[in-house]
């Protein structure tokens, strides 16, 4: 099975950007569509993007749509997360996940998969 880490979090002006990236190791990386979600304290996990196992095809949430955008390597099993423009209401822990099947495109996934520890992205105001 995949494992995941997150890096490239930071403190960050509103306005300003960051690139997140999520290595795998282990596993079969090209076996799995990949996903970015991010949680806010007290809010729930929340969706933010999604790529196909061949990165052809990639989703977003509505909140970062024009602003974020996700790509992903197979030589070097790293996904990205390019944020720009971003917002106060984008400070969250951002985490990755590695799902077996298409279902994070739709913005849904399991508990049960690969998921990385997470890391924090704050934008000050």
């Amino acid at each position: 099975q995949v494992q995941l880490a997150e890096s490239g979090g930071g403190l960050v002006q509103a306005g300003g950007s960051l690139r997140l990236a999520c290595q795998a190791t282990g596993g079969t990386f090209t076996q799995y569509a990949m996903g970015w979600f991010r949680e806010a304290p007290g809010n729930e996990r929340q969706f933010v993007a999604a790529t196909s196992w061949d990165g052809t095809k990639t989703t977003y949430a509505d909140s970062v749509k024009g602003r974020f955008t996700m790509t992903r390597d197979n030589s070097k099993w790293l996904v990205y997360l390019e944020m720009n423009s971003l917002k106060p209401e984008d400070t969250a822990v951002y985490y990755c996940v590695a799902d077996p099947s298409d279902m994070v495109l739709e913005g849904r996934t399991s508990p049960c998969y690969p998921w990385g520890p997470g890391t924090q992205v704050t934008v000050s105001s």
